[in-house]
């Protein structure tokens, strides 16, 4: 009776180390490659370093959280307002705007002539070709949220199965929702080859990404976590960033003829979080006032940063 039962844990240890082997072996691989990456393609090294700085200054963000009890509602509506006008100016300025030139100048090469009427249907096919680009990447930040169970810190569960996970597990799925169109807005940028407007929008989202790591992790205290465990996921929820902006910066840096729907894609995702989470959320305890001014604040200074880098 002994033999089967001996043999059958056997097995199961050989799967084990087995499943462990091709585990660290498929690390290892991915690893060199993506070490390769960064060394043949510069756009993609930037993009990583640019994501980097991102979440670096989420996790410096959230280091206050060490010594803070508790995050006043009218500083939270403004912090979360500051974010929101810097994704909004790095939306138009540094996604949208590049998009319909890039947009118009393939209009104008397909076409023999470069007279008056040219341009203008250049330029009209352009802003044709961005808006769908906007609503597609809006469409796909709506079918995240509806398909991946997540948390909002005021708003509560959303998305299939949520109740079926621990709530820790909702709010980093959240965060990692909120980062992906940051990330790939970086990459976007960088796979432009135009360094000077990818280091501004990078520089923009990192600025904004100090109070949100602080927010991240206040938040988690107010709702029960340890301040260690706050702490921990205020400090790591930047690292969607470099990973978001390297797979953004590698594949649309492959064809000329994606970027512009990259840029305008990655707006539309930074668009729709913008109006579904950020703005919501600022508003939703009563301190429009400050949520407002915090927007207008991050909206010149990412304009400011644009005009001075870009």
């Amino acid at each position: 009776m002994s033999k089967p039962l001996v043999l059958k844990s056997g097995r199961s240890a050989s799967r084990k180390v087995i499943g462990w082997l091709i585990v660290v072996f498929g690390t290892l691989y991915a690893s060199q490659q993506f070490v390769l990456l960064l060394q043949q393609h510069a756009h993609v090294r930037y993009a990583f370093y640019a994501g980097m700085l991102a979440a670096t200054a989420t996790a410096l963000g959230a280091l206050p959280a060490l010594f803070s009890r508790r995050l006043s509602a009218r500083f939270n509506a403004a912090m979360l307002g500051f974010g929101g006008g810097v994704m909004l100016a790095a939306s138009i300025f540094s996604l949208i705007l590049p998009a319909m030139q890039l947009f118009s100048a393939h209009s104008v090469t397909g076409l023999s002539n470069t007279g008056d009427s040219v341009t203008e249907y250049a330029s009209a096919n352009g802003s044709l070709q961005v808006a769908v680009a906007i609503l597609l990447g809006a469409a796909a930040m709506m079918l995240l949220e509806r398909l991946i169970p997540h948390e909002h810190f005021i708003k509560g569960a959303e998305g299939q199965q949520a109740k079926a996970l621990k709530r820790s597990w909702l709010f980093v799925l959240a965060i990692i929702l909120h980062n992906i169109p940051e990330g790939l807005a970086i990459g976007a940028a960088y796979a432009g080859g135009e360094a000077t407007g990818a280091s501004a929008l990078a520089t923009g989202i990192a600025i904004q990404d100090i109070p949100e790591g602080f927010v991240v992790a206040m938040a988690l205290l107010a709702v029960g976590y340890r301040r260690r465990t706050a702490l921990a996921v205020g400090m790591l929820s930047g690292l969607t960033e470099p990973v978001m902006a390297v797979l953004g910066a590698a594949v649309l840096g492959a064809s000329p003829l994606l970027l512009p729907w990259g840029l305008a894609l990655a707006a539309g995702a930074m668009l729709f979080v913008i109006s579904h989470e950020m703005i919501p959320e600022s508003h939703r305890q009563g301190h429009e006032l400050a949520a407002t001014n915090g927007l207008m604040l991050g909206f010149v200074l990412m304009l400011i940063l644009d005009t001075a880098l870009g």
